[in-house]
């Protein structure tokens, strides 16, 4: 049985019309426990349909932020207005809101299955909104003081909708001022709408997010290979991949021809290189 919890919107910043970040604290008590990659369903009253409708979504905050969690949603409108987003943006800061206890599956794999520590390269590929569970990701290892080497690639539509950049190039100023010995992260965003007059200003990565795992032409590295200064393979890199299914079939099309192996369809000894999530 589904038990909701309260909670009162107690932030909101609108990054543009239909996109949003969203701090949704309990009424009772803190943040439970959780594990970073997995999420929480919050519920709202229609009042037109005179019940509670719910809807999944990514935690953004890392597990030991006890006072909110933290959510960043888009407002659907097509092909028709969503229930739940619509009634969010209708809302303010100080409105109640119900929540369910977070769950999920997509988490971190920490060991390989033999039981030894999973020390792989983490390339984190966040599509739109997808990009949420690798804020939780990034800021638990960085708490945890992780040496693993992180790659967080997110890609957008518009400039505006690269919605943690200020933080992620923090992360990654932080990486270089304390040495990759100690902090080893990089960030690189990519707009697929790079000709449209909004976008302007960006001299950054071109195209959908997937294409940071092709050549381009002339050169038989691609760009993330290029940006970690090696070949990426199974045995040094491991993939989480969370956004639309055509960014997951658009990363797996690049990668399942060099060996790598979803969670999905296991080797026979359990290890596998890629995870994924999709909405949509």
């Amino acid at each position: 049985m589904v038990v909701d919890n309260k909670a009162t919107i107690s932030y909101i910043s609108v990054l543009k019309e239909d996109l949003a970040i969203f701090h949704i604290k309990p009424n009772e008590g803190q943040v439970p426990d959780f594990k970073p990659g997995q999420f929480v369903t919050l519920g709202v009253n229609v009042p037109s349909e005179g019940k509670i409708v719910r809807r999944a979504y990514s935690i953004a905050s890392p597990p030991h932020q006890k006072k909110y969690f933290e959510l960043i949603i888009r407002w659907v409108k097509k092909p028709v207005p969503g229930r739940l987003t619509t009634q969010m943006f209708d809302k303010k800061e100080g409105d109640e809101v119900f929540w369910v206890k977070p769950t999920g599956i997509f988490t971190i794999n920490e060991k390989m299955p033999s039981g030894e520590p999973d020390n792989r390269r983490l390339v984190l590929i966040g599509g739109g909104t997808g990009l949420a569970p690798f804020i939780s990701y990034s800021l638990h290892l960085k708490k945890n003081e992780s040496k693993r080497e992180i790659v967080v690639l997110h890609g957008a539509s518009y400039v505006d909708e690269l919605s943690y950049r200020d933080l992620l190039t923090e992360l990654e100023s932080e990486s270089i001022d304390k040495g990759r010995d100690k902090w080893n992260f990089q960030y690189r965003a990519s707009i697929s709408r790079p000709q449209e007059w909004f976008n302007r200003s960006w001299s950054g990565h071109k195209g959908r997010v997937e294409t940071f795992l092709r050549p381009k032409a002339g050169n038989d590295k691609s760009p993330l290979e290029e940006l970690v200064g090696e070949n990426i393979t199974p045995e040094n890199t491991s993939f989480y991949v969370c956004g639309w299914q055509g960014t997951v079939d658009g990363v797996l099309d690049s990668l399942v021809p060099k060996g790598f192996v979803t969670e999905r369809k296991k080797r026979k000894d359990g290890s596998f290189d890629v995870k994924f999530e999709s909405y949509g």
